[in-house]
């Protein structure tokens, strides 16, 4: 239902790259794609690595050094990619507001109606939970820590991926007013982000798929209660 991830672009793009060999030899365009993929993963790395050290040790308890280290460069090197810690704080942020963003809508225009529509927003923000459990986690205690202009930035992509559960909502339950309907989307958010508060890492398979059907029963029950 969502656009192609980063790493299947990246693969393909990859073997794209490597099919354009002549003798031996890489065209200047495949070394070009080829270190363009190697920044982004180096920036994946980076920001994998901020959002488990901050959600471990808060943003003000981690250095670039320890970013680099962890990433597996240098704490010099974090720089050719991020301008500052607080601008890796706003690409994390920044980037899963967006994500959720194009994903909810992606849903919605790919399901057969509005109860199709909630019932896959449901299972769709459940799993951004169930797999992003440390970015949850730096959202909810270090979004201050964000300069005023990014910290607007990423509310306004949160506010507009509300409005796409509210416009579902709206079409279910139209006697409710936008205020309630908005009331009921942040009930749900708030029970399924509240997950990586209270589960524990390395939890097993099936324990996993047991959160995942409670929370979508209880979500879906918490937005179409009277």
């Amino acid at each position: 239902m969502a656009a192609p991830t980063a790493a299947n672009a990246a693969n393909g793009a990859a073997e794209n790259t490597a099919g354009n060999t002549v003798n031996g030899a890489v065209p200047a365009a495949g070394r070009a794609t080829g270190r363009s993929l190697a920044k982004a993963s180096r920036r994946s790395a980076l920001l994998s690595a901020a959002a488990r050290l901050f959600a471990e040790r808060g943003f003000n308890g981690v250095s670039i050094e320890d970013l680099g280290a962890a990433a597996g460069v240098s704490g010099p090197a974090v720089y050719r990619h991020f301008s500052s810690k607080q601008a890796m704080l706003a690409a994390l942020l920044t980037g899963v507001s967006q994500d959720l963003l194009d994903g909810g809508r992606a849903v919605v225009g790919n399901s057969s109606g509005p109860e199709a529509a909630l019932r896959g927003l449901i299972e769709f923000h459940v799993d951004f939970a169930l797999s992003n459990p440390d970015v949850i986690r730096v959202h909810d205690r270090d979004l201050d820590s964000l300069s005023a202009e990014e910290s607007e930035h990423v509310r306004s992509l949160q506010r507009s991926y509300v409005r796409v559960w509210v416009d579902v909502l709206a079409q279910l339950l139209p006697r409710d007013d936008p205020a309630r309907l908005r009331m009921r989307a942040h009930a749900a958010f708030g029970l399924i982000n509240s997950t990586p508060h209270s589960a524990r890492r390395g939890q097993g398979v099936r324990d996993k798929a047991w959160r995942r059907n409670l929370l979508e029963t209880m979500a879906w029950a918490a937005l179409k209660a009277e």
